[in-house]
């Protein structure tokens, strides 16, 4: 404690040097506290719009259903595949999909058909939540369609207008039905906005005479399962099949969410070598003023360990302080960010989509442990180091030189 109060006061010998370097530090330590709470929201927005919301963890598929969607690759035995999956406590959504044509008045657009269980999705995932107008399918067969956002634009249609739909069946024939548009989609991707339109699984069976086919499975533990062990799960369920996790489903994202924490490593470093550099300064400008002092305590015994101690320790207490006070702004900082957000809207005229997901405009922190600890901890670190270099000319001074030195 007595070398901490010596450390203490040596810094304030210079008031004005100390305090515009504590001030910078913890200005650093609170703008990375808040950043990095910005960049934790933004990938918990990204995965959880990718997976809570349509995409899952991982979905099973024929082998290359995914490579033309035909309504002829569809499952084997899929409902022993979703009983497999329920022992194992995974939840699960069972999907069908088709191709055909949509149009209202003088307006017409190509689809892609969804037959969901509207139940079941809104258990497994958040599409339920994500209407803009109007509500989401209804629980019983009636008739009710819901449209992307994008394609219900195109075709001018909205809440309660008719919407004549025309497929090829699955047996050949043309099916063609009326259908009541009773939802728009909120943005969700740049795919779904642009030609989903979804139904009961009971309309879409009569439209396209699918005769119960089911192409696709979509899990979601919402983070409860490690991805690798939900893949082995899923692979197990389903022998015959193909498991993929969001990672290879959307591969754009999954890089992204890699390159993240080495981005922001390299973010984190310019704050880093700002502070070091303010530190190294400020112990260098401390030491050269203090020359003959140092030449005195070494003629009087003192070791240069014991040298290097003092200098650290004072480096020590100017990070102490200084993180303190970062932490002091920087929590509430982000806090605030993560209740209130920046609102990007301005700056987008339409929706906000990176990587083929929907962003929502209005970006929020995350606040996380990791958030506040990482950058206190990694300053710490930074500060000590910084004071190395001035610590050891400090111990390396010869005492006869140094108590002459002018």
């Amino acid at each position: 404690m007595i070398i901490l109060r010596f450390a203490w006061r040596n810094l304030w010998r210079n008031k004005r040097r100390t305090a515009v370097t504590m001030a910078a530090v913890s200005l650093n330590v609170a703008i990375l506290i808040a950043s990095t709470g910005l960049m934790e929201g933004m990938m918990v927005n990204f995965l959880s719009n990718a997976t809570n919301l349509i995409v899952g963890e991982g979905q099973i598929h024929v082998p290359k259903f995914l490579v033309d969607r035909s309504m002829y690759k569809s499952l084997i035995d899929p409902e022993e595949i979703l009983d497999r999956l329920k022992r194992e406590g995974i939840p699960a959504s069972a999907r069908s999909y088709g191709f055909g044509l949509v149009a209202h008045e003088t307006k017409s657009a190509g689809a892609l058909f969804w037959g969901i269980d509207p139940e079941v999705e809104r258990n497994v995932f958040d599409l339920a939540k994500n209407v803009l107008h109007g509500e989401f399918i209804s629980s019983r067969a009636e008739g009710g369609i819901v449209l992307g956002k994008k394609l219900a634009r195109s075709l001018s249609v909205s809440v309660g207008d008719e919407i004549v739909v025309v497929v090829q069946a699955a047996d050949g024939s043309l099916g063609n039905e009326l259908y009541t548009v009773t939802g728009i989609l909120k943005s969700a991707g740049d795919s779904i906005d642009r030609d989903t339109a979804i139904l009961h699984r009971a309309d879409f069976e009569a439209l396209f005479v699918s005769g119960g086919r089911i192409h696709e499975i979509a899990i979601n533990s919402r983070g409860a399962i490690p991805l690798e062990t939900l893949n082995t799960i899923a692979s197990r369920a389903a022998p015959e099949a193909e498991v993929k996790t969001w990672r290879q489903l959307m591969p754009s994202l999954s890089d992204m969410v890699n390159l993240f924490d080495v981005s922001m490593w390299f973010f984190w470093m310019i704050f880093f070598l700002a502070a070091a550099m303010g530190v190294m300064n400020t112990m260098l400008m401390a030491t050269f003023e203090r020359i003959k002092e140092f030449g005195v305590l070494k003629a009087l015994g003192t070791t240069p360990w014991r040298i290097i101690g003092d200098v650290t320790a004072e480096a020590f207490v100017l990070a102490f302080v200084s993180t303190l006070t970062g932490i002091l702004i920087g929590v509430p900082m982000a806090f605030y960010l993560q209740e209130v957000g920046l609102d990007l809207s301005v700056f987008a005229s339409g929706d906000v989509t990176i990587a083929g997901v929907a962003f929502d405009p209005v970006w929020r922190a995350a606040v996380t442990p990791k958030s506040i600890y990482m950058p206190v901890v990694v300053m710490w670190l930074i500060c000590l180091l910084a004071s190395l270099y001035p610590a050891a000319i400090a111990a390396r001074l010869d005492p006869v030189k140094a108590m002459v030195h002018v």
